[in-house]
């Protein structure tokens, strides 16, 4: 223990240090700044069972340190991209090699149709970090949009630095995705950006979703432009808003009718979840049928006059009554 002087103006810390009149006890020696050894008295020898059970204590100690440091670093990349190779299936999970831990994918996180071959790296969204009681709960998605908003912003610089801007996401995993994107500044194409030189952006990235359709829109401030957009590849002869009830009536040819609809309605569906619109497609000729059934048909028009005389209805006649006096 080191000695300190009790006219010095420095704090005091009793497991470290002892005042100087003590000291003197102990020896008269002793000087300020000297250190005092004291011997421990050490049994001549450890029973196994302590042994045995300060062993088990450090070792405990230790793996809630390295618990403790794993989940500190991995909840710090909570809702990011991040690398891992898939390891086991345990019934309908898949367990995923994150690097200094493993994360679990859940079915609900899953791509239906997507083999999840062990030894196969893929790019996964960390969904969420929590403490279980056996250390971190890693929980990783290759379904959640937010995978490709996080890999279009990898992939594509412009969208990483805020020159172009994902609006809105529309997804059916492993089938066919809806990317609405808007530029920030006036000399960028948004979607020659997206698409990359030869297609060689937009192919990585669906290369990345194991070849997931994507279509980029371009998004518009006005609803009925972004509508439009949205039903891409189909072209659109006019569309009908009702802004109250946020539903749109979209007019199309009838050889367009299919390619606006899609495959079991997926391509106005994934249209109405980007634009937040119900929407509706008709034909041109059903638009003009439905016009002419609302039409009122005209009517005859019939006059009726009443005879005081017997209150009868007379229909479309004139009749004289002549008064005789006598």
């Amino acid at each position: 223990e080191e000695i300190e002087e009790t006219n010095i103006e420095k704090k005091f810390n009793p497991k470290t240090e002892i005042q100087l009149s003590d000291a003197k006890k102990i020896d008269p020696k002793y000087q300020v700044g000297d250190e005092i050894v004291t011997p421990l008295e050490i049994p001549g020898e450890f029973g196994r069972m302590a042994a045995q059970t300060a062993k088990q204590v450090i070792i405990q100690k230790i793996r809630e340190e390295e618990r403790l440091k794993i989940f500190e670093e991995y909840k710090g990349l909570e809702h990011t991209l991040i690398s891992g190779t898939i390891q086991r299936r345990e019934g309908r999970n898949v367990f995923v090699d994150v690097g200094n831990t493993i994360a679990i994918m859940p079915p609900e996180e899953q791509v239906e149709h997507e083999r999840y071959n062990i030894g196969n790296r893929m790019k996964f969204y960390l969904k969420s970090v929590d403490q279980g009681s056996r250390g971190s709960l890693i929980t990783v998605s290759r379904a959640d949009n937010e995978l490709i908003r996080l890999i279009f912003e990898e992939e594509i610089p412009e969208i990483a630095v805020g020159s172009i801007e994902i609006k809105s996401i529309a997804r059916e995993p492993g089938s066919r995705t809806k990317v609405a994107i808007a530029s920030n500044e006036e000399n960028i194409d948004p979607i020659g950006s997206c698409v990359g030189q030869r297609g060689a952006r937009i192919q990585t990235i669906i290369g990345e979703l194991n070849n997931e359709k994507v279509d980029i829109i371009l998004w518009d401030e006005n609803p009925a432009k972004f509508i439009v957009n949205a039903l891409s590849p189909a072209k659109v002869i006019d569309i009908e808003l009702d802004e109250k009830n946020k539903s749109a009536k979209v007019i199309v040819n009838e050889d367009q009718l299919s390619l606006a609809i899609g495959r079991n309605g997926q391509n106005v569906r994934l249209a109405s979840h980007l634009t937040g619109w119900k929407i509706d497609i008709v034909t041109k000729n059903d638009n003009k049928s439905n016009i002419e059934k609302a039409a009122p048909e005209p009517k005859e028009e019939t006059t009726m006059e009443v005879n005081d005389d017997n209150n009868s209805l007379i229909d479309n006649q004139e009749t004289e009554t002549t008064t005789e006096n006598s």
